[in-house]
């Protein structure tokens, strides 16, 4: 550490982190269930529900780059993001519990538009917060390795979410016979512990100096995106990088429900699953930090990538032999996750400070708001894909009341799904990585 870094003291982090309760229950409960939920419970298409859950997510594209110029304006005014994160945080409840409050009896149409505008409505919240946040950890240190610090226990945190929402959900879920009843309590629960998590780290967007700044039309918020894309190589690299990454992760927690059922043979073995990924995520999110003080972000999340790739390329025997074998190798993908998520995300503000070096500071927002954007992109396409490769394999959607029994295509799709697909987009995220420049010399200059 060098003798200018800011040290980050324990609240500071701890007030940070515990946003990321929210933010890993929204990534993470909705790509699990919000699919199967429309296939196998409202009685909707494959591809119809993948375009349902895309629109949502493309409008959520649409006004990332937004938020995040609106942001950086409300920074230099008022000397804080605050006002953006607590609306957000208030809103998502009420909206994550309306997508699933679904009336019984009104149809697939109807349904469908229920959960479509619902849904948009949340993922707008979820942007109002998350926007900003992403901003936060250049302004809250200078340093290389305590950005790395910072968000290794905000790491720690969403994998502890992953596993709260990725495994108690489905569990509160399948505690009600009626299947409706039983997804609007597990939204309800869900949706109180996410907007409580986002509302206490607001407390770590503090009040800053005041600057002028004038306002910016709706355009301009989009020429400012695209110009700190055009200008950054360092942030075009990581983006593509860390989307490509969010596809391939998106496509996995989408087919795990569907792995459970018609793979494994057993709904409950969605809750194993994520205990064999989530288990070892929280060990390795403080190895991951070690690794990178030693040898560098870079070379670190290029190790933890191969070793969620490997893994993942290692589960296509579940086409041929399904069974307990397959919690290993999501063992070890869950040893690479916490790497794929933690030292991207310490890379960030290491672009966003390298381009205030060279063009003056003020664009935290923006970057942030592009950021999300292609995040966003990446994990809703995966669903997009997972919903492809079902309807290309024969995948029959049914209703709560019915039940339709899956094709050995359809089965071998899904187990696709789960393995070859997610190991080539890696394969592809390493490619688009090794145009990344920058180094810790590059950071502590």
């Amino acid at each position: 550490m060098t003798a200018s870094e800011r040290v980050l003291s324990r609240r500071t982090i701890a007030t940070y982190a515990i946003g990321s309760l929210g933010t890993g229950g929204f990534a993470t409960l909705p790509g699990l269930v919000l699919v199967f939920f429309l296939t196998d419970t409202l009685g909707i298409a494959p591809l119809a529900a993948g375009v349902l859950v895309t629109i949502a997510k493309i409008w959520d594209v649409l006004i990332d780059p937004v938020i995040g110029a609106r942001s950086d304006l409300s920074l230099a005014r008022t000397g804080s993001r605050r006002p953006f994160m607590v609306i957000g945080a208030i809103a998502l409840p009420v909206f994550f519990v309306l997508t699933f409050a679904v009336p019984a009896g009104i149809g697939p149409v109807a349904s469908g538009i229920w959960v479509l505008v619902a849904f948009t409505l949340t993922a707008t919240a979820f942007s109002l917060f998350q926007v900003p946040y992403i901003a936060l950890p250049a302004e809250l240190t200078d340093g290389y390795d305590q950005r790395t610090r910072l968000i290794s226990v905000r790491v720690v945190v969403l994998t502890v979410a992953i596993l709260l929402f990725g495994a108690g959900g489905p569990a509160l879920r399948e505690s009600f016979e009626n299947e409706y009843t039983g997804y609007l309590v597990m939204a309800i629960v869900a949706g109180l512990v996410i907007g409580g998590g986002m509302l206490v780290s607001t407390l770590v967007a503090t009040r800053g100096a005041v600057s002028e700044a004038r306002p910016s039309s709706i355009a301009q918020n989009y020429r400012d995106g695209l110009a700190v894309l055009k200008r950054s190589q360092p942030f075009r690299a990581l983006l593509l990088t860390f989307a490509l990454q969010g596809l391939a992760t998106g496509v996995m927690l989408a087919g795990a429900a569907y792995v459970a059922q018609w793979v494994l043979e057993s709904k409950g073995a969605g809750t194993f699953l994520f205990l064999a990924l989530i288990g070892p995520a929280l060990v390795f999110a403080p190895v991951w930090q070690a690794v990178a003080r030693r040898i560098g972000k870079e070379r670190g999340f290029v190790i933890a990538s191969i070793l969620f790739g490997i893994a993942a390329l290692a589960m296509v025997g579940l086409v041929w032999a399904p069974g307990d074998g397959v919690y290993l190798p999501v063992a070890l993908a869950g040893a690479g996750y916490a790497g794929m998520q933690s030292l991207p995300m310490a890379m960030l503000p290491d672009v966003i400070s390298h381009d205030a070096a060279q063009h003056g500071s003020g664009s935290a927002g923006t970057f942030g708001g592009v950021w999300t954007a292609g995040e966003t992109t990446g994990m809703a396409l995966g669903a997009t894909v997972l919903t492809i490769v079902l309807a290309a394999s024969g995948y029959i959607q049914s209703t709560g009341a019915s039940f339709a029994w899956q094709s050995d295509s359809a089965v071998a799709g899904i187990a696709l799904s789960f393995s070859v697909v997610p190991a080539v987009l890696i394969a592809l995220s390493l490619w688009t990585f090794s145009r990344y420049p920058l180094r810790r010399k590059d950071i502590d200059a």
